[in-house]
């Protein structure tokens, strides 16, 4: 008999989130189904709506139409589903009076498959003191004690609000790579939101693009890189635009676009996209606005 197929890690059909009867529109119609074991890059402008989605995701709180499953159940379903996912918020919060020991026994309290080694092999490779209060920790301490007790649950699915945001370069390097090793070494999805291109390039193989409250780009980046192209407008030249693409954001020097004729055949340069160009591009035209950024590496092209 052929091997069960895993539910999606996410499933959305017309998730919608207002907060207030008629107040500010969080998330109008979401469309998505995510498969499971993924590292899934959320990314997009302040007020899209990211911290929104995690939080439906997570039970936090409810949708105001529409449905979402997480894991193939509705989020927080019950204590089993509750224990399925960990969730590390913004900030990284931890109890500042609790020392890290501390954090480790209440995390076995609460956490049915708990896993004592791995929690204590990880503090100690991180080199956390186990009788320091937590409020004594640097930003990068914190988050990889956070990080830590999420992972420590032995979750399906690790959910990070902009958990990087605020620490410095070698403490984000430092995240990143223990966020890597626990997704592999527990087998779990992950979701990771952040405005850092770097950090959703270095550890996520599956992108979504959320702006003005609307997917507007999801796929694995492999794919999603692929199917996108820089079009370089020949000097001097206008009405250059070849037909049969579809425009994601133009600008005076060139365009980024989906699909269309191959590229030996076309009047102008083709080259690969960047993963800041695409994510820039779809942002562009959400918004309706240039993209500065995207003009710039265009001029680097051209030089």
């Amino acid at each position: 008999m052929a091997p069960t197929e895993s539910p999606p890690t996410l499933h959305a059909e017309g998730l919608t989130k207002r907060y207030g009867r008629r107040g500010r529109l969080a998330l109008s119609d979401v469309n998505l189904a995510v498969p499971s074991g993924r590292v899934i890059g959320l990314v997009g402008p302040n007020g899209a709506g990211k911290s929104t989605l995690l939080h439906l995701a997570c039970g936090l709180t409810e949708p105001t139409s529409g449905s979402l499953t997480v894991l193939g159940s509705p989020p927080a379903a019950n204590a089993s589903h509750l224990a399925r996912v960990g969730f590390v918020a913004q900030n990284t919060p931890v109890y500042g009076s609790f020392t890290v020991a501390e954090h480790l026994k209440l995390g076995a309290t609460m956490n049915p498959a708990w896993d004592r080694s791995l929690a204590e092999r990880r503090i100690s490779q991180v080199g956390l003191n186990p009788t320091q209060r937590a409020g004594q920790l640097s930003g990068g301490q914190r988050a990889q004690l956070a990080l830590t007790i999420a992972a420590a649950k032995r979750p399906e699915l690790l959910i990070f609000d902009e958990p990087a945001a605020a620490l410095d370069p070698l403490a984000r390097r430092g995240f990143l790579h223990s966020l890597g090793e626990f997704v592999r070494e527990l087998g779990a999805s992950a979701v990771f939101s952040s405005h850092l291109l770097g950090d959703i390039e270095q550890v996520c193989d599956y992108l979504i693009v959320l702006c003005d409250s609307r997917i507007q780009l999801a796929g694995d980046t492999r794919d999603l890189l692929a199917g996108h192209a820089r079009l370089i407008s020949p000097r001097g030249e206008s009405g250059w635009m070849p037909t049969g693409f579809e425009v994601i954001s133009t600008d005076h020097s060139g365009a980024i676009v989906r699909g269309g004729t191959a590229p030996e055949a076309l009047p102008c340069r083709v080259e690969p996209v960047t993963l800041e160009e695409l994510v820039l591009g779809y942002m562009a035209r959400a918004a309706a606005v240039p993209t500065a950024p995207a003009t710039a590496a265009v001029r680097r092209a051209q030089r």
